[in-house]
Order: C-alpha cells, then sequence, then structure tokens
C-alpha cells in the first residue's frame, strides 16, 4: 500500500524562499506504515497514517522543506525520525538543540507491513541525501503490475535530476549518483519524486543518458 499527501509550504536556503508543494509517501499496510519525509503540516500527515502504527519517519534529505514538520508529526504518531548524518548540518538550521532519534545509511533496510524499504545514498542534491527502493514482490506496497519502486526524494524527478547550485549541493556528484545507483535498478521502476508527478527508471535514463 503506497499512499501520497500534499502540502506545501515555504523553501529557504541561501537567503531565498520558494513556496513548493511536497510529496509526502506513505509506505505498509493497514497496521504499520514508513512516512518518508515530514513536509510543512503534520496534521494531514497524521490524518492519512489514521492510527496505524509508524515505524520511522524516514527522510530523503535534511532541507527545511522535509523535516520542518518532523517533530510535529513524532509528537503525534511516536516514531522515531531517522536521517542520514551527512546532512545533520541542514536539519540544526530547522532543529538547533535537537538531534533526530536515528541514522540512515547505505545498504540499510527499513520494513513496515511486510514491506522493505532498502536505503540508497544518492548525494548530490545535499550531501546525506537517500533514495528507498521497495523492491518488487517484497509487500503489498510494490507497483500495481510488479514492478519496483523508488521513492527519490529530491535526486531525481519527472524531468531530471533534482537542482543542484546551492549551498552543499553539486551536479557532478547528483549525475553520478543518478546514473551508478538509481540507473541501476530496473527500468519499468516507478519513480515516486519529493515533488511533482511521478516517473520511470527508463523514462529518465533515456532522457539523462545512461
Amino acid at each position: 500500500m503506497i499512499e501520497l499527501v500534499n502540502t506545501t509550504g515555504i523553501f529557504a536556503l541561501d537567503g531565498g524562499e520558494w513556496e513548493v508543494t511536497n510529496n509526502i509517501w506513505i509506505v505498509g499496510d493497514d497496521r504499520e506504515v514508513i512516512v518518508i519525509d515530514a513536509a510543512h503540516d503534520a496534521a494531514p500527515i497524521a490524518a492519512a497514517v489514521n492510527g496505524r502504527r509508524v515505524k520511522a519517519i524516514a527522510l530523503t534529505h535534511g532541507h527545511n522543506d522535509h523535516i520542518n514538520a518532523a517533530m510535529a508529526l513524532q509528537d503525534i504518531v511516536d516514531a522515531p525520525i531517522l536521517l542520514h548524518p551527512a546532512d545533520l548540518m541542514l536539519w540544526h538550521v530547522v532543529y538547533p538543540d535537537i538531534e533526530p532519534d536515528g541514522t540512515l545509511a547505505d545498504g540499510q533496510s527499513l520494513t513496515a507491513g511486510g514491506n522493505e524499504l532498502g536505503v540508497l545514498h544518492t548525494p548530490g542534491h545535499a550531501p546525506g541525501c537517500c533514495c528507498f527502493h521497495l523492491v518488487s514482490g517484497s509487500g503489498v506496497g510494490a507497483g500495481a503490475d510488479g514492478s519496483d519502486v523508488l521513492f527519490s526524494g529530491d535526486t531525481l524527478f519527472c524531468g531530471g535530476p533534482g537542482a543542484t547550485g546551492r549551498s552543499y549541493s553539486d551536479y557532478d556528484t547528483i549525475v553520478n549518483s543518478i546514473r551508478t545507483r538509481l540507473f541501476a535498478l530496473p527500468p519499468s521502476t516507478i519513480v515516486h519524486t519529493g515533488h511533482g508527478d511521478s516517473t520511470t527508471i527508463g523514462a529518465e535514463a533515456e532522457a539523462l543518458g545512461r
């Protein structure tokens, strides 16, 4: 089971501010879930969780628009917040006196409701960016056609790589992450992004070039 919640708010970095709509993905079953990202407003995310056990609030990276509802959501659902340690400096912009409850690492697995999410460290948009790979057959969350599913955060969008050119980001690094880590997945893999429409690995590989 994969559910989408949209929230809108402000992304702030390097002195600029932009209004953005974020995708929050909920993966699991009718008993327990993992929440991927916690953007802007905890209330609609908690409403979608609807009393289920939250195994983790897994953050794709530390930009404020992906984490600014994390503590409020934790207060409601009582779940650990997980972030790759390379993004702690971004986390501390929003939560200067608080630490995440745990870390994410490449090769780690998160499970909820019979679904297994593999952690892929994909730096570039931010140093600690992670994607979450749901392997087909791992649970009820896989694509309806049996395809793998990837939750790409801001690493890969429908239309290309995530933004670079701001603090802690690098274009060559994100392209390398996409080509070596994400394009190694089956072309049919459904990509659920941090903003905007979903896509597939095959479509983005063709557009970017392997």
